[in-house]
């Protein structure tokens, strides 16, 4: 099969211009700029760069070390010197990051990245300048991911912001950074960083080849990259961690796990990644280890937030010898003028709950979380007078609603509001007994799901008595000497070493 060749420079000035301009379109902020440069001008010269993508401060120290240079690129017998890009590279230009190119496709993904193209006459070679510095937002804290405890920063939308703040937490020579490109139209930039020695090779290698398959017109992101590369793709839980904070993606490269960036995303990428995971935050780490024991209270929240309404719904429908005379008399008498069955009252109160929580997101921020509050009170309070819900499954409702809001993964919650309708069905339909038929499915599913070859529901199953260490329970730091075996299964395991606090000696 034979292929096109990529358009190369000529060694004619102008027939480079035009073809730029023809590519690229004649847009208004595409800058072409053509001066001579050396003795008496000798040398013509192209700059190209995209106005707003560019630095312009960069750019003008560019324009000027050029346009401030006389010497001659002239041999002594008259001829043109043979390596102009060369002596530009090496003598003229001050800015860093120079490289040379002979194909127009170099170019044109240049310029459109914010960088400057230099084309010059006589030669079929340009040079690339780094002077990428468009307007970005500053770095603030975290809206999502907040703590009491801890760092208060954020990623944003430039990449090498994003990457800058996890170097600074991580200054260590063994960590990588590998860039790609995605996207046939957009060319997203992609990265993925990793701590060499700490890393599993294989994961690494996975990573790469996953992103390097992707075959799409456009990237804009994480969430796009996340749904390309994840394990199971029908299972409603996330097999692939996303932050914005840095502290937390490096906390995870730290353990073994590689990092992804999507130039664009204030969100990061973490994987391997199981399921406890998403039930920590990272101010567990911050406080003391007896504060920790929080951590039990979100899987509590979350098991209540799951199993609240179908409970309610089986033991109301078919259990009631299960609850005392006093609370079944009570519960009789709020249902006495409720025309609907519970599972159709749950079901109408959890859809209002969700469109309200819906609503309150996007609303805007000084209104949103009043009209979602006012709103449930308001709908909550009519509801029973009107005799359509009884007081119960409101308070039902509320407790299930508060306790999603503990989980500190939103993602995760995703997955729970789904299995909860599906729960209420089966508890409406065979009691008790459907819903621990469901809640084994669920288990089984979540026990067969991996995560980049890692068990999803590790370290329970498989179970790893050294990994118990941080699962439920955190045990204080100077216990967890070890890194996660089934994540960092490079060279480097050891995380602490003889750290145990000590009285001192009298």
């Amino acid at each position: 099969m034979s292929t096109t060749a990529a358009p190369t420079l000529t060694p004619h000035l102008p027939e480079n211009i035009v073809q730029l301009v023809e590519t690229l379109g004649e847009s208004s902020d595409i800058i072409i700029r053509e001066l001579g440069i050396g003795r008496s001008g000798e040398l013509p010269i192209a700059i190209v760069f995209t106005d707003g993508l560019a630095d312009h401060i960069s750019i003008h120290e560019l324009l000027e070390s050029l346009m401030l240079f006389t010497g001659d690129f002239r041999n002594a017998d008259g001829s043109l010197i043979a390596d102009i890009p060369g002596a530009l590279e090496r003598y003229i230009i001050s800015l860093g990051g120079v490289r040379k190119t002979e194909l127009m496709e170099d170019l044109y993904d240049a310029i459109l990245s914010g960088d400057t193209a230099i084309m010059l006459d006589n030669c079929r070679l340009g040079l690339i300048v780094s002077t990428r510095g468009w307007e970005s937002r500053g770095i603030t804290e975290s809206n999502v991911e907040a703590v009491v405890r801890g760092p208060r920063e954020s990623f944003t939308e430039t990449m090498r912001t994003n990457t800058s703040l996890i170097r600074r937490r991580i200054k260590h020579p063994s960590l990588r950074m590998e860039n790609l490109r995605v996207g046939r139209i957009s060319k997203t930039d992609v990265a993925f960083m990793y701590i060499k020695g700490i890393a599993d090779d294989k994961v690494v290698d996975e990573v790469r080849n996953r992103i390097q398959r992707i075959d799409i017109d456009a990237i804009m992101d994480t969430g796009q990259i996340e749904e390309l590369i994840q394990d199971d793709t029908f299972s409603p839980f996330p097999t692939i961690y996303n932050s914005e904070r840095p502290d937390t993606i490096a906390a995870g490269m730290l353990e073994g796990r590689v990092a992804i960036l999507v130039d664009g995303s204030p969100f990061v990428l973490l994987v391997p990644v199981i399921f406890t995971q998403f039930l920590q935050s990272a101010e567990d780490y911050y406080q003391r280890s007896d504060f920790g024991v929080i951590r039990m209270l979100r899987y509590v929240a979350m098991l209540i937030s799951l199993l609240t309404p179908s409970v309610y719904i089986a033991v109301t429908t078919y259990h009631q010898e299960m609850l005392p005379t006093t609370l079944l008399l009570s519960l009789a008498t709020q249902r006495e003028g409720v025309p609907f069955p519970a599972f159709i009252e749950a079901l109408l109160m959890e859809t209002a709950f969700e469109i309200l929580r819906e609503a309150g997101i996007r609303m805007p921020r000084m209104v949103g979380s009043a009209i979602s509050i006012v709103g449930a009170l308001v709908l909550g309070e009519a509801a029973v007078q009107a005799g359509l819900v009884s007081a119960a499954m409101v308070i039902v409702v509320s407790i299930t609603a508060i306790a999603s809001f503990v989980m500190p993964a939103y993602s995760i919650s995703i997955p729970l509001r789904l299995l909860r309708y599906l729960l209420m069905f089966i508890a409406a339909s065979f009691g008790i007994y459907g819903i621990f038929l469901g809640c084994m499915c669920i288990l089984f599913h979540l026990c067969s799901l991996r995560s980049f070859g890692v068990p999803y529901m590790s370290p329970f199953g498989p179970f790893h008595a050294t990994d118990q260490k941080d699962a439920i329970f955190r045990l204080p730091l100077w216990a967890m000497q070890r890194r996660p075996s089934l994540i960092g299964k490079g060279t480097n395991q050891t995380r602490i070493k003889d750290s145990k606090p000590r009285k001192p000696i009298d």
